[in-house]
């Protein structure tokens, strides 16, 4: 996997994978659930409503402005009637712009919903990593460090450490929060990110 420095890169390349790939997705899904009788007839229809869903998806987030109610119920609406990958993007949008707004429980609760509409585990791992952010904000450390570990892949470990880090810190763990962030140093990831990193265990003392 593609090693990103903070999930928005990541966020940012998934939703162009699935804005543009509807058919390897359903595709992907048929495959998965050995759906093997009448699979022709299946791809079809279901490669169609890829597209109109994908094309709906487009439509409603392009339109998503904060300061216009009724463009968030649009995109809370669009959520709630696809529990698919397309649903779960509109719920990690959504949850940005509460999360813009400082409205922490609703953003919590809409990638808390989201997560449950997909099993791509790049898009569950951005959105675990989203709401371990926002846990840390609530200043709800353990359920941070709970939602951290369901992350899976390698290509999150800088990340995860990162948020672990603060989380453990928050607690007063010092030890704790400087084994996490040399960890994550250690890893393959941003100059950038291993800079931060060890800027905030030389704050440490």
């Amino acid at each position: 996997m593609e090693i990103y420095s903070n999930d928005n890169d990541q966020v940012d390349a998934l939703r162009r994978f699935f804005a543009s790939n509807g058919k390897a997705l359903v595709v992907g899904v048929i495959l998965g659930v050995g759906a093997l009788v009448g699979w022709r007839y299946w791809s079809t229809h279901q490669d169609g409503n890829a597209k109109e869903t994908s094309a709906a998806y487009q439509q409603v987030t392009t339109a998503l402005d904060a300061s216009k109610p009724q463009t968030l119920e649009a995109v809370s609406q669009f959520a709630n009637d696809n529990n698919n990958t397309y649903g779960a993007l509109a719920s990690l949008d959504l949850a940005k712009q509460y999360v813009d707004q400082n409205e922490l429980d609703k953003a919590a609760t809409q990638l808390q919903s989201g997560l449950k509409d997909t099993q791509d585990a790049n898009l569950q791992a951005v959105m675990n990593l989203r709401l371990a952010r926002i846990q840390l904000q609530q200043k709800k450390a353990d359920e941070a460090i709970k939602t951290l570990d369901a992350v899976k892949g390698d290509g999150w470990t800088a990340i995860i450490a990162d948020i672990r880090g603060e989380a453990l810190l928050s607690k007063g763990d010092i030890q704790g929060a400087r084994d996490a962030w040399s960890k994550g140093i250690a890893s393959d990831t941003s100059p950038a990110l291993k800079e931060m990193m060890q800027m905030k265990m030389n704050n440490l003392g």
